[in-house]
């Protein structure tokens, strides 16, 4: 017997949630709007079920599903590529959005992605045999790294992962590595500015950026590079709005 496991997520409208997995590459392969909104959307063998619910809170969302992929760097290209040319950019904040590609604790490489509807995607590629949570370090700063790092991608608990950064960056006893200071002020300064605190985000990804890192140090804090420059990317891009809405 083969089986096969559909989710079947919470939308407010279809079309909305239709539009979106179609510019990243899905085929709508069922729309329906009366008696009651439902839609599936297709990739390959990732199949996804919308059903309409008019009292529906996307901002209070907590549904979502993972998908398994043997190249998630091309698939994040891919998506960021298709939403770049569907909404002249690609959404970092609010509803959609697509998160940065990051190994986890847990032996998977992996981005986020909320559709419209707040449903969260998870899409990841398996890097270790092991897929267990590796035991927190005992390092103040590489604890800190550890610990945001679930709260942000896993928990979605940005709040929760914006206290545990501050409070090893905090620390006046210790020093972190250079490429532990980058990836906490890059990931604070991601927090940042998703919670609408851009100028906060701004002065934290200043300081990243400040930071003098070695050829092996650039290598191993690439995710974290990549990221920065997206973030500053979305920063100018706030400071133009600004500048236009004050002429």
């Amino acid at each position: 017997m083969a089986e096969k496991t559909i989710p079947m997520l919470p939308c407010v409208t279809v079309q909305p949630i239709v539009d979106f997995y179609t510019a990243l590459g899905f085929e709508a392969t069922f729309l329906q709007k009366r008696p009651y909104a439902y839609a599936v959307v297709e990739r390959g063998d990732v199949e996804l079920h919308f059903f309409g619910m008019k009292q529906y809170d996307p901002a209070e969302s907590f549904s979502g599903c993972y998908v398994f992929t043997d190249d998630v760097d091309t698939m994040h290209a891919a998506f960021r590529a298709g939403l770049k040319t569907a909404y002249g950019k690609i959404p970092r904040r609010g509803l959609p959005r697509i998160g940065p590609l990051k190994d986890m604790s847990y032996g998977v490489r992996q981005f986020v992605m909320t559709d419209p509807a707040g449903n969260s995607i998870r899409v990841g590629q398996q890097i270790s045999e092991d897929q267990r949570h590796r035991p927190v370090p005992k390092g103040t700063f590489a604890r800190a790294l550890h610990i945001a790092d679930l709260f942000v991608d896993s928990k979605e608990d940005l709040p929760g992962a914006a206290k545990v950064i501050d409070r090893a960056l905090g620390v006046e006893d210790e020093r972190p590595t250079p490429t532990q200071h980058l990836r906490l002020l890059v990931l604070r300064g991601d927090i940042a500015q998703r919670l609408g605190d851009d100028a906060l985000a701004g002065r934290l990804l200043g300081q990243a950026a400040a930071i003098t890192l070695t050829e092996e140090e650039r290598e191993s804090a690439a995710d974290a590079l990549v990221r920065l420059e997206e973030l500053r990317e979305v920063q100018e891009e706030v400071r133009e709005v600004r500048e236009v809405r004050e002429v």
